[in-house]
């Protein structure tokens, strides 16, 4: 296990699309309007946690089922090609239509620690090194608390021209992703199929 900075860069850029932290601004400032100042801090360490302990934990649940990481990565590649279309199509499958907003909920979970981070920290484990993929959550949560803490600003600068075509180029990257995700693992669970077919 080593550090392996386009590991890094490419688990970020899938991490970032996943959270997609710009595109949830509009979420953020309706948020802050309902239930006051969101706490940056206690929101980002908070969804942190929860994303690090399924991160490690995660593979062993999932062995309580009898599933594999490869077949899960594959489940995961369907999720990421929903959420890619949802981000380049402007539809909207995830809904975070909670009537009390607050740091804990819905902010850090499930709006950064949702059912997408969850399955693209595990469908990630099947490609990269763990250590690369906790640099690559941290550096985003770094990014998410900084949104967080300047929301109004970054929405000023970025404008809502900005925040649309991220959205769009980040949700491409991401479906792009997903196939290579797909093909990958599916690629692993023929050749463990062939394998134990010739044994």
């Amino acid at each position: 296990m080593e550090i392996n900075f386009l590991q890094i860069v490419s688990a970020f850029i899938v991490l970032f699309a996943v959270i997609d932290i710009l595109g949830s601004l509009p979420i953020i400032l309706d948020l802050q309007k309902k239930s006051g100042p969101i706490k940056a801090f206690q929101a980002t360490s908070v969804a942190f946690t929860i994303m690090i302990i399924f991160l490690f934990v995660g593979e062993a649940l999932l062995g309580l089922f009898g599933v594999d990481i490869s077949s899960f990565a594959i489940a995961g590649s369907f999720v990421l090609l929903i959420m890619a279309f949802e981000m380049i199509l402007g539809i909207e499958v995830f809904r975070y239509d909670s009537p009390s907003g607050a740091s804990i909920v819905p902010i850090a979970f499930p709006l950064i620690a949702g059912a997408g981070s969850f399955t693209t920290l595990l469908s990630l484990r099947a490609e990269f090194d763990t250590i690369n993929i906790i640099i690559a959550l941290f550096l985003n949560i770094a990014v998410v608390y900084f949104v967080l803490k300047s929301s109004k600003f970054v929405e000023r600068v970025v404008g809502q021209g900005g925040i649309y075509v991220m959205k769009k180029f980040f949700g491409i990257i991401l479906l792009a992703m997903s196939v290579k995700l797909f093909m990958t693992n599916f690629g692993n669970i023929v050749m463990e199929f062939i394998k134990s077919f010739q044994s």
